[in-house]
């Protein structure tokens, strides 16, 4: 996963993580019968989304390879918010001056606080995929974390009541099919462990619950910074849980191969800085719901990805399993008004 969320069945719009992936832009009603016609940077920035993201699965897979997951989803996090966060806090106190805020910027300790939540959450919920492609395939894994728009409006219906539409319950239970279908992969059979499923699934549950806190919890006002502060937070998180669950007792840096290298480079880079960059720029220039269109075209990226370069197999039940997740997802995204 990504550092993202979703940003059309969220109570809130993005501030993508991840994850995977994470930004929260607050974004300007998008009046009816005003349409801004989108520059070719936007549609460039979505199509990176779409791959980057996709990609990310494929990365984690390969990074588990000779780096254990927790020590491989805690260093990429950390370097992740290390660059990020002065970056983001010149940006939000120059934002500050410009406001007439004198004296010097630094987050309150509340929006610590609210960050501390959502970032254990949400990063957390990136290094749980992490340590659930350590026994299930990454397109298979994918598949499973697109269920989080369905967990989104599942939990929302159950905490706040909310009403669902036809098409809306109609997609959670095409998706709770979908997922019967994968979960029924998960056991022990070509490398595909029930545990691992389980873990992912608990994972896709985690990125939902912390995307619905993040709207409840005080953050700072800067998408930038807060996603910096949650990627710092959760990296911390990640290295406390690889030493008490025993991982750098085996690690070792000369065992570490090429290729994990090289996957954990694009992970930090590709997933998260350039991508998370793109997903703001896509955010702010085109309309919501195109934008959360990469909710349903990340797990065919990584399904594509896994089977051309990692030659994973795709089965009639993972096709099967797949095609109703998507397709209950595209039903429930289009279905469901935009979030601002």
């Amino acid at each position: 996963m990504s550092e993202r969320k979703v940003p059309v069945l969220v109570p809130h719009a993005e501030r993508e993580a991840g994850p995977g992936e994470a930004p929260n832009v607050v974004r300007p009603l998008e009046k009816a019968g005003v349409v801004r016609r989108a520059s070719p940077v936007a549609w460039v920035a979505l199509l990176i989304v779409y791959v980057f993201w996709g990609g990310t699965y494929l990365g984690m897979r390969v990074g588990d390879e000779t780096i254990p997951p927790l020590v491989l989803a805690a260093t990429r996090f950390v370097i992740a918010g290390a660059v990020m966060f002065p970056v983001a806090l010149r940006n939000a106190a120059s934002a500050a001056r410009a406001k007439g805020q004198a004296g010097r910027y630094w987050p309150r300790r509340s929006e610590w606080l609210g960050c501390v939540i959502v970032g254990i959450l949400l990063v957390g919920a990136n290094a749980a995929v992490c340590v659930g492609e350590t026994t299930v395939p990454s397109g298979l894994a994918a598949l499973l974390i697109a269920t989080v728009p369905l967990w989104l409006l599942g939990i929302d219906a159950a905490v706040n009541r909310a009403r669902l539409g036809l098409a809306q319950a109609a997609g959670l239970a095409i998706g709770l099919a979908g997922v019967g279908l994968l979960s029924g992969l998960g056991g022990g059979q070509g490398g595909v462990s029930a545990s691992g499923v389980a873990i992912i699934l608990c994972a896709a549950a985690s990125w939902a619950t912390g995307t619905i806190a993040s709207r409840r919890v005080p953050t700072p006002a800067s998408p930038a910074l807060t996603s910096a502060m949650e990627l710092l937070i959760g990296g911390v998180f990640s290295l406390v849980l690889a030493a008490a669950s025993g991982e750098f007792g085996h690690f070792r840096l000369s065992a570490v191969s090429d290729r994990s290298w090289l996957a954990l480079a694009y992970l930090v880079v590709g997933g998260s800085i350039v991508a998370f960059s793109a997903y703001v720029i896509a955010v702010r220039m085109l309309p919501t719901a195109t934008v959360a269109t990469y909710a349903y075209v990340n797990p065919v990226i990584a399904v594509l990805l896994g089977t051309l370069i990692l030659n994973e197999r795709v089965t009639s039940g993972m096709l099967a399993g797949g095609v109703l997740i998507v397709g209950a997802v595209v039903l429930v995204v289009r279905r469901s008004p935009p979030a601002h």
